[in-house]
């Protein structure tokens, strides 16, 4: 066990053998630390969050109570290997908050980015890879294997079917049940969540360049309308769109290999 000198470590928190508690550290009342886990400097756990598992969790972080972080992947094919969860800085994890590592079949890791915030009951599943600055409302959901690019917005109750991937800046609606790849800096609502348009509000909020973005709008009519298939358009328009980071964006997500279908328009 290594715990740096300046961690403060409430006399009733359990932190076990082999564990390492990086400077300025902060651990609360009743919260549980296992013996692989890897607090990096200023992490602070509140009472009655716990941590386990092969788990690091990055600078700044703040886990609330009864967080459970790291213990075992909700997969029946689990035999009890060795897999790792990566959490990196200055996350804001709240309550009830469940995520799981990796499996063996699925690449052995999960991984959160930056910057995140994680409301109350949220739960991000096994082999899921997220990026920087994503927002999951109170119990939001992810089922294994999905991959969340940077700044994804999860509205409160929604659910995102395994192996789904939410392109850039994408915005699901609250209640959204998301069972097919949502395209970077779109927006989808609905049961089985159709694609409703562009996110507007989030590209202008993140200081995108006016001409950029009334090129997407563009590009995303032609893009779900026309002769061709969505992938034959998509690689159309990437060429024609060149100059254009938001479309190269989308285009790009539309040509990579994936084991979902894109979701569009519901008149498409």
């Amino acid at each position: 066990m290594s715990i740096d000198a300046t961690a403060d470590i409430h006399r009733l928190a359990a932190v076990e053998d082999g564990a390492v508690i990086g400077p300025g550290c902060k651990i609360g009342p009743f919260a549980v630390v296992g013996p692989e886990v890897t607090l990096e400097a200023n992490v602070e756990l509140k009472s009655h969050a716990v941590v386990d598992g092969w788990t690091t969790i990055g600078e700044g972080t703040v886990i609330f109570p009864f967080a459970s972080i790291g213990h075992m992947p909700q997969d029946l094919k689990f035999a009890g290997e060795r897999t790792k969860l990566e959490i990196g800085a200055r996350n804001r994890i709240r309550e009830h908050v469940t995520m799981n590592p990796g499996t063996e079949s699925g690449g052995g890791l999960t991984k959160v980015g930056d910057d995140g915030l994680f409301m109350m009951g949220v739960h991000v599943g096994h082999d899921c890879i997220l990026g920087n600055r994503i927002i999951m409302a109170n119990n939001a959901s992810l089922g294994g294997h999905c991959i969340v690019e940077d700044h994804v917005i999860i509205g409160a109750l929604a659910g995102v079917h395994q192996f789904c991937r939410l392109g850039r800046g994408a915005m699901i609606g609250g209640l959204a049940a998301v069972v097919a790849d949502v395209i970077p800096y779109g927006t989808v609502q609905g049961e089985r969540a159709g694609l409703e348009g562009l996110n507007l509000v989030g590209l202008k909020r993140a200081g995108q360049d006016k001409n950029d973005i009334n090129g997407l709008r563009r590009a995303f009519k032609l893009l779900f309308n026309g002769s061709g298939s969505l992938r034959d358009r998509a690689a159309t328009l990437q060429l024609e769109y060149a100059s254009n980071a938001l479309v190269q964006d989308v285009t790009s997500f539309i040509l990579e290999d994936s084991s979902r279908r894109i979701s569009t328009p519901a008149n498409t």
